[in-house]
């Protein structure tokens, strides 16, 4: 079996950050080209998202949050990449957004495509209930049954949280019903005892069932609020010298199984 390159794009600029720790997540988990590449260059030679098979949307606050947090540039990307976009998406290849990456995604609507309709906006990510910026540590369970590669073989994880609008609110009920069907709601908010709530901050934006990420009904494109970049590194953690010692955070999986998926595929 001939192994394939693991090349990941990730578009930068306009108040998007995380750009090195996304490279470094990528580059640890194994991936042979991790680029960072500005939005407009990549509009203006769309020739660029062919050449990978992965995409990583980043955290930040692109175009400062104005109208709502992803919305400009969820605009901006479908409007410029549609073609693109859509055509990278059927090869099956990858895409993960986080924090504002996952907004931007649901906005844009490439999440949750719980009808296959390629930018039908489904659902929103509004004000967190706690009607305040959140920056803070979360546990999360994985739901096993999730077509989600990203996720696979994971049970329980904690990750860094930083965002004021991670609430996720569907259109109707019938989008949030098709979701429970299919497996697609990936990440679940837990309190101590492992439950999922909605009680801050176990929960720190007061999202239905607990939803913290989810994924298309391919399990290809996943976007979630936590952020895996950011606990790469097991000295990364607050409390690291109270824990169980770990070769890698809790993070890196996310990043390994997206590697090795294209690479065994």
């Amino acid at each position: 079996m001939v192994k394939r390159e693991a090349k990941v794009l990730i578009p930068v600029g306009f108040g998007l950050n995380c750009e090195r720790e996304t490279e470094n997540a990528f580059i640890e988990a194994g991936a042979e080209k991790v680029k960072k590449i500005h939005i407009n260059d990549i509009i203006e030679n769309n020739n660029i998202i062919k050449k990978y098979n992965i995409i990583a949307f980043i955290g930040g606050f692109s175009f400062g949050d104005h109208v709502s947090a992803g919305k400009v540039l969820a605009n901006k990307l479908k409007y410029r990449l549609k073609k693109e976009i859509e055509s990278f998406v059927k090869k099956q290849n990858l895409i993960i957004g986080i924090c504002n990456g996952f907004q931007m995604l649901v906005k844009m609507g490439l999440l949750p495509l719980s009808e296959n309709k390629f930018f039908k906006q489904e659902a929103t990510l509004i004000e967190n209930k706690c009607e305040h910026y959140y920056d803070g540590w979360v546990k999360l369970k994985i739901n096993k049954e999730s077509p989600s590669i990203f996720t696979k073989n994971m049970e329980y994880i904690e990750l860094p949280v930083r965002h004021g609008e991670g609430r996720i609110k569907f259109l109707n009920e019938d989008i949030l019903n098709r979701l429970i069907d299919h497996n697609q709601i990936v990440l679940q908010y837990v309190d101590k005892n492992n439950n999922v709530t909605d009680k801050f901050p176990e929960n720190p934006n007061g999202s239905i069932r607990g939803i913290a990420g989810i994924c298309d009904k391919t399990g290809h494109i996943f976007g979630l609020m936590p952020h895996p970049e950011a606990y790469i590194n097991p000295y990364m953690y607050p409390n690291w010298k109270h824990i169980e010692r770990k070769s890698y955070g809790d993070g890196y999986q996310i990043f390994k199984n997206c590697v090795d998926y294209i690479k065994k595929r």
